[in-house]
């Protein structure tokens, strides 16, 4: 088993001064914290593979190809491989877990 606490996570994430902390990789999937900012820009390109995001906090736009949602604690948004798709009007600093399938990277 691995387990993980969220509060490490980020203290590693900001430690190493990094929006992205890819913390899981396994044979068939791996697990990431994203993080944006209050008003931070989205440079994210489409990936390869398959993702869910969950919302671990804070408050923002998200566009996945022509659709747009609002984004907020507890969402969760599934990203098909190759979607163009971005966070925008981060209005609160956003945390997001993030699983890709198969693994990124």
């Amino acid at each position: 088993m691995k387990a993980f606490r969220l509060e490490e996570l980020e203290a590693e994430r900001a430690a190493n001064d990094g929006a992205y902390l890819r913390f899981l990789r396994e044979r068939h999937m791996s697990a990431g914290l994203y993080a944006l900012d209050r008003g931070a820009q989205d440079p994210q390109q489409p990936h390869a593979q398959d993702e869910v995001y969950l919302v671990v906090s804070g408050r923002a736009s998200l566009t996945v190809g022509e659709e747009t949602t609002q984004v907020a604690r507890g969402s969760v948004v599934y990203v098909p491989a190759g979607a163009p798709h971005r966070f925008h009007h981060v209005t609160e600093d956003l945390r997001v877990m993030v699983v890709f399938a198969p693994p990124e990277g």
